[in-house]
C-alpha cells in the first residue's frame, strides 16, 4: 500500500481537513484515522468534538478512498460532494478530546458518471457510528461552474 499525505488525497485545506491518516485502502474501502484534538473549528465549549460531524468524517474518509484511487492511477484528484446521508446513528453525543477514532468507508456502489454510495463506520472504544452516504464526484467538475462560480439558484416564475 502506498501511503500519501492525507492534504495530497482531499481537496481540502486546513482547519478543513478533519482526518489525519489514510491506514488502509483497497479497491473498495479505505480506512483512515482521527485523534480527536482538545479544541478545533467545530468543537462545543467543552471540546468535544459533537457526533454530527461524524458525517464529515466519513465523506472524507470518501474522499480519501478516492484521492488514492486517483493517485495511484496516476490522476488528479477529483473535487466530489456529499449528497445524502441514510440512517446516521451514533451511540453517543460526542467525540471526547484524545480518542482516536477508526473511519472506514466501504463502497457499495459506484458508477461511472461518479454517483456512488459507501457504508460508513466510525469505531472507538464505546463509540460507534454508522450511516449509509451518497457521493457525486463527476469527472469534470469545472463544466457544473460557469466561470468558476457556483450556478446560481433557479428563479421559479412569479403567479399572481
Amino acid at each position: 500500500m502506498t501511503a500519501w499525505p492525507i492534504a495530497e488525497l482531499l481537496p481540502h485545506a486546513g482547519e478543513m481537513i478533519l482526518l489525519d491518516a489514510v491506514l488502509e485502502h483497497a479497491s473498495e474501502h479505505a480506512v483512515c484515522s482521527r485523534r480527536v484534538p482538545a479544541a478545533g473549528l467545530f468543537h462545543d465549549a467543552d471540546g468535544n468534538l459533537p457526533a454530527w460531524m461524524g458525517v464529515e468524517l466519513m465523506a472524507q474518509a470518501i474522499a480519501a478512498w478516492a484521492g488514492c484511487q486517483a493517485k495511484a492511477a496516476g490522476e488528479p484528484v477529483r473535487l466530489g460532494f456529499l449528497l445524502g446521508t441514510r440512517h446516521y446513528v451514533c451511540n453517543v453525543a460526542a467525540f471526547a478530546p484524545g480518542s482516536e477514532l477508526r473511519i472506514e468507508a466501504r463502497r457499495d456502489f459506484h458508477d461511472d458518471s461518479g454517483m456512488g454510495v459507501f457504508a460508513c463506520r466510525i469505531e472507538a472504544p464505546g463509540v460507534l457510528a454508522q450511516a449509509r452516504l451518497t457521493v457525486f464526484s463527476p469527472p469534470d467538475a469545472s463544466a457544473l461552474f460557469q466561470d468558476g462560480k457556483p450556478p446560481s439558484p433557479a428563479t421559479e416564475p412569479r403567479h399572481g
